[in-house]
């Protein structure tokens, strides 16, 4: 009840429009006042929660996605898959799908895989014809893929946060993007093949590309498709550890622009820094706030009170991660994702323990609900990104996120269900479950 009680008051204090790392900070600071009359330890606390290792991961993979997007080399992206799959029904929506798979393992990012590759396909999908309504689903949807499939900055928190391999959680997440793209690509297809059916004769698809398009657009992406399996493939077999990852990324992203692309300049580098270090110091300061939050609730023992209920309750693990499946997606419709992390991620940890989850699979589950309030009216930040770049309807826009917010939700009952979906993959890299 404590931590109701307490969730209510921060979420309340957040809609008055301060800073939502102040707010955090001193609410926190506030309870530990009156709980304990001093706040001596606060610059220790301060340190020591951000002098920590992996957290360097978050700036570096940012600079990677600045590196690729201003030396123009996911540009070629779109292109690329409108030409392997522009035959099928739903064409250039699946090349949408394709293109936010690919970009989400640059760039780590749902806002800029939703903002990147939505300002190339909604005007190519409008100019074909397509129902408005599926080219603003389809741009939210692919949009959000941009934290499940790594490199992903939540991912890294909630990984620093519950003490969990980052390497785990990058492999993790892989298999259940691929598989939610695969469920958004087969929507597109499906929906426009009716749409087909519907029209007649007077829906003409493009013809199928011949061997040699497709040779020529692949040349063409080639750096763009190497880049992912080049920073998870490192991991994966064990070459360097995710911060090493993010670093290597960032100067292979660096190399490719300037000599390969020879489209990246002093500007580019000092800009990109620029708002790569603006993002992390962002960030960082939210990381400290939610972070003493947590330890207050710590303090006022409110993880130990939850963990009792849950073993005197005798609740079950599938009950469990219902409940926070169903809480994660009612904070996400009322606070950022990075928060919910912070929040949710210290008080919850014991309980887990306590029952037995596995904080990989729980790690997945919780990015693909965050993706899920990515796109929930009436804040979802992908669908406010759509509004700017198509100058829709904000009603018309989130009525067409509805299917893609179902289909989230069936990922999320998937790999309930069908756990190894998510930890069969860091199960090959010699990962111990706990």
């Amino acid at each position: 009840m404590t931590f109701i009680v307490l969730l209510v008051v921060l979420t309340a204090l957040l809609y008055t429009g301060v800073p939502m790392f102040a707010v955090m900070f001193l609410f926190s600071a506030g309870v530990l006042i009156l709980h304990e009359g001093s706040v001596g330890t606060l610059g220790e606390f301060v340190f020591s929660h951000l002098n920590v290792y992996l957290l360097v991961a978050i700036p570096l993979f940012m600079l990677m996605a600045h590196f690729m997007v201003r030396g123009k080399v996911v540009d070629d992206l779109y292109e690329t898959a409108h030409t392997l799959v522009r035959h099928l029904p739903g064409g250039l929506g699946v090349a949408t799908v394709f293109a936010c798979a690919v970009f989400s393992a640059i760039s780590g990012s749902s806002v800029a895989t939703a903002l990147t590759i939505g300002a190339v396909a909604i005007p190519q999908m409008l100019k074909y014809n397509y129902d408005p309504r599926g080219v603003y689903g389809v741009v939210a949807g692919g949009g959000t893929l941009g934290i499940l499939i790594p490199p992903s900055a939540p991912m890294v928190l909630y990984g620093v946060a519950s003490d969990t391999s980052i390497g785990a959680l990058f492999m993790a997440g892989v298999l259940p993007g691929l598989m939610i793209a695969g469920i958004f690509a087969g929507w597109c297809m499906l929906t426009e093949r009716r749409r087909e059916l519907r029209l007649g004769a007077v829906y003409t698809r493009p013809p199928r590309a011949s061997l040699g398009e497709c040779l020529a657009s692949l040349r063409k992406s080639f750096w763009a498709l190497t880049a992912p399996p080049f920073v998870l493939g490192g991991m994966y077999f064990g070459i360097f550890t995710a911060t090493e990852a993010a670093a290597t990324g960032a100067l292979y992203a660096l190399i490719i622009a300037t000599v390969i692309y020879r489209k990246f300049g002093w500007r580019d580098l000092w800009e990109g820094g620029q708002e790569a270090a603006r993002t992390t110091a962002m960030l960082f300061m939210i990381i400290l706030g939610a972070g003493l939050f947590g330890h207050m609730l710590t303090k006022l023992g409110v993880p130990d009170a939850l963990v009792k209920l849950a073993v005197n309750y005798d609740v079950s693990q599938t009950q469990f991660l219902i409940a926070m499946m169903v809480l994660i997606f009612l904070l996400g419709l009322v606070l950022e994702s990075v928060s919910i992390i912070l929040i949710t991620t210290p008080v919850i940890t014991p309980v887990m323990t306590a029952l037995g989850i596995d904080k990989v699979w729980y790690g997945v589950l919780l990015t693909i609900n965050l993706e899920l309030a990515l796109i929930s009216p009436p804040v979802g930040m992908n669908l406010i990104v759509i509004k700017a770049i198509a100058k829709a309807s904000i009603h018309e826009i989130n009525l067409a996120a509805i299917p893609y917010m179902l289909m989230l939700a069936l990922g999320i009952a998937l790999i309930i269900a069908f756990p190894q979906i998510a930890l069969w993959l860091p199960g090959t890299m010699d990962y111990k479950p706990g």
